[in-house]
């Protein structure tokens, strides 16, 4: 939806009946455990019945529980703090074997981002990749290593790619001063978003380059300014973001680069491990 979900319910406050208001103002006042509940914990929660919670989530404008739910958590990561967000994970996970229930989290992850991701955005972002005359990638805080990953990889592959490092804001536009309309440029960002970042591809797109975004939604304040939304569901593990599905992304792309690039990217490598072996880059077995 356009707008966060606590705007939507602060709007439509004086329409709601009494039952609807005691769940608005549960979550106004309690999204951090709210957001984690199902329906019929919510109700308890919020003193009414199941079914009115279900119509309220359709009242809103949402397919169903789930994506009024989703709409919830995304309140959540972008507003709490990182003391909030230990303490949320401490309710969601609790004590109990904590790896086996961040790993099935994430799993649920990657298979969330899978179903519901846009082919055709892949495709061209890739295209967009492959045709541009140089690609510059970006990323701030905790996407920095997102960028980093991606950058090191399609530098195996091109020559023409450049690191945005994300320090001063005045420093990132003297990195991107000669982007143009021959350009392609990767930014990454999921909440809590960086200003940094929507200032850097708001830059990019004025200057006519393309831009492939990655980011959590179609409404991140990235997206408005991206030709491509490359969209991957992440969440809180603690203070920091769980990023795997983003990650599995860009293994994606990078998989599709070399699949078109065939015996070019062949020869390159052949050439990238004479240069390793002589060199010693790599431990000998």
């Amino acid at each position: 939806m356009a707008a966060d979900i606590s705007q939507i319910i602060k709007d439509l406050y004086p329409t709601f009946s009494k039952g609807q208001k005691k769940i608005a103002n549960t979550i106004l006042e309690h999204f951090d455990k709210a957001a984690y509940l199902t329906a019929a914990k919510l109700a308890v929660f919020a003193g009414v019945s199941e079914s009115t919670v279900v119509r309220f989530a359709s009242e809103l404008g949402f397919s169903g529980y789930s994506d009024f739910q989703r709409a919830v958590q995304e309140l959540v990561r972008i507003k709490l703090t990182p003391t909030q967000r230990i303490e949320v994970t401490k309710q969601r996970i609790g004590t109990g074997d904590i790896l086996a229930n961040v790993m099935e989290s994430d799993i649920s992850k990657l298979r969330y981002t899978l179903d519901t991701f846009d082919r055709q955005v892949f495709n061209r972002s890739v295209d967009s990749i492959l045709r541009a005359k140089t690609i510059y990638i970006a990323g701030a805080r905790s996407t920095e290593p997102l960028a980093r990953i991606l950058y090191y990889n399609l530098s195996l592959i091109f020559d023409n790619v450049r690191f945005i490092n994300p320090s001063s804001s005045a420093e990132v536009f003297e990195q991107m001063y000669s982007i143009g309309k021959d350009d392609t440029f990767i930014a990454f960002s999921f909440p809590r978003y960086s200003s940094k970042m929507v200032n850097a591809v708001r830059y990019a797109r004025s200057n006519e380059a393309e831009v492939v975004v990655f980011t959590d939604s179609v409404v991140s304040p990235l997206a408005e300014f991206a030709n491509y939304v490359i969209t991957a569901q992440s969440d809180m593990a603690s203070f920091m973001d769980s990023l795997v599905a983003p990650l599995s992304i860009i293994n994606a792309i990078v998989v599709e680069i070399s699949a078109r690039c065939g015996e070019k990217i062949k020869d390159r490598f052949d050439r990238l491990e004479k240069i390793w072996d002589e060199y010693d880059v790599y431990a000998k077995q």
